[in-house]
């Protein structure tokens, strides 16, 4: 591999912006967002940094190259000319992860085997005997995505993805991912230099999040990087990764702001007081039964208020008029926590006007396959005024009535959240 290494870290769409932010300020260079992602340039030393305190990445590839390939057999040969020799050694594990796009092939498995086949020929030819798959813990994990016949061939660094953290021992339903929560409180700014309330935690996702941020915890601190089992870069990669999270443990402080959490469904509380636990921020976090709508007084001085209201699903009967309304008394119970700055993530197209204030602020991103959009307020003081104009229209600040009906939106996957 070149001294400087070109590298594509993944991230939710939407996210590309904030993960370049980051990854600036972890020292990377020559960036540039690409759709689903960011292209940069770094020394190991500086991606293995990247590895160890990149909050919004999901996984970060060392690209091989794109091929077009045509076809089973095309597949197999663009695969077969990459010198995998250089990558792999017989004595090694390895596995193959594959996606599709448009692709003539209907089966990311068949495309994976593919894969594998040219990998360990090439190998059987070049060094005489292929090493092993291991499909749960390989030392090295091939990347495969086909869009349409072009082919991307990768190794990823990190092997499991970045957001499992470590600390998700008792998911709600179906929790956020930990890199978008981060990437939430990165759009609204938070540095933990403030408090930061959470008025339906669900499993605590956003307060974790925070937490560390506010602890200054590098978020890959616990776990171990597949580059670190690399035939040819392994022993550098564990040697500078020993010095950098010996640093990061160094560099910890101790949070000064209230971390707080809501919720009114208690085996959300437990999950999200099971995940603090396991997450070492047992001290940080404080949590409570509440409901969002009447939410109390909250500590002073004011900060931060960031919430992933339910998009349709979660507040049982009622359907699209229930959620409407709830969003109208949540826009009555936060208004009123004056002084507070103010970020909702909002998954149902209803929110926006049911809520009943215009955002200073507004991003689109996506929330595993639901399309969101993070909302932003500023400080509320007093309830906003409204003009004639706005009285006449069907802006956010129109008459205080809920709008027309919207259909809900319900996520598609399962292992995606909402909230």
């Amino acid at each position: 591999m070149a001294e400087r290494l070109a590298l594509f870290a993944t991230t939710a769409r939407g996210t590309e912006e904030l993960l370049a932010d980051e990854l600036k300020e972890l020292g990377a260079r020559r960036i540039r967002q690409d759709r689903g992602g960011v292209r940069f340039m770094a020394s190991l030393d500086e991606a293995l940094k990247v590895c160890l305190w990149s909050r919004i990445a999901m996984r970060v590839l060392y690209p091989l190259g794109e091929f077009e390939a045509r076809g089973a057999d095309g597949l197999y040969d663009a695969v077969a000319s990459v010198p995998w020799e250089e990558h792999l050694t017989p004595e090694v594990t390895f596995a193959v992860e594959a996606t599709l796009k448009d692709s003539e092939h209907s089966h990311t498995g068949f495309v994976a085997l593919k894969v594998k086949d040219a990998v360990v020929d090439r190998m059987r030819d070049k060094r005489g005997s292929r090493p092993d798959v291991d499909p749960k813990n390989p030392d090295v994990r091939v990347v495969a995505h086909l869009v349409r016949e072009k082919l991307s061939l990768s190794l990823d660094l990190c092997g499991e993805p970045l957001h499992r953290r470590g600390y998700r021992v008792r998911p709600t339903a179906a929790p956020m991912k930990e890199t978008l929560a981060a990437a939430l409180l990165r759009a609204a700014g938070y540095t933990g230099e403030e408090a930061l309330v959470d008025p339906m935690c669900g499993s605590g996702t956003i307060l974790i999040e925070g937490g560390l941020i506010a602890r200054r915890r590098a978020p890959g601190i616990a776990r171990d990087f597949a580059v670190e089992k690399w035939p040819h870069l392994g022993a550098r990669a564990r040697e500078l990764l020993e010095d950098l999270r010996a640093d990061a443990r160094r560099n910890e402080r101790k949070v000064t702001v209230p971390l707080l959490g809501f919720d009114k469904d208690p085996e959300a509380l437990e999950a999200a007081r099971r995940n603090v636990k396991a997450a070492r921020l047992s001290e940080e976090i404080r949590l409570e039964e509440g409901d969002a709508t009447k939410l109390p007084a909250l500590p002073e001085p004011p900060g931060l208020l960031l919430t992933n209201p339910p998009y349709g699903d979660r507040l049982g009967s009622g359907g699209q008029k229930g959620m409407k309304s709830f969003y109208f008394k949540l826009g009555d119970s936060l208004r009123a926590q004056k002084g507070w700055r103010l970020f909702v993530l909002s998954g149902n197209p209803a929110f926006e006007s049911a809520f009943h204030v215009r955002p200073s602020s507004r991003r689109e991103l996506w929330n595993g396959p639901i399309e969101c959009t993070l909302l932003g307020y500023p400080a509320f003081y007093t309830r906003p005024p409204m003009r004639d104009s706005e009285r006449r229209s069907e802006a956010p600040l129109g008459a205080p009535q809920q709008p027309v009906d919207v259909a809900p939106v319900r996520p598609e996957d399962e292992d995606e959240e909402q909230g």
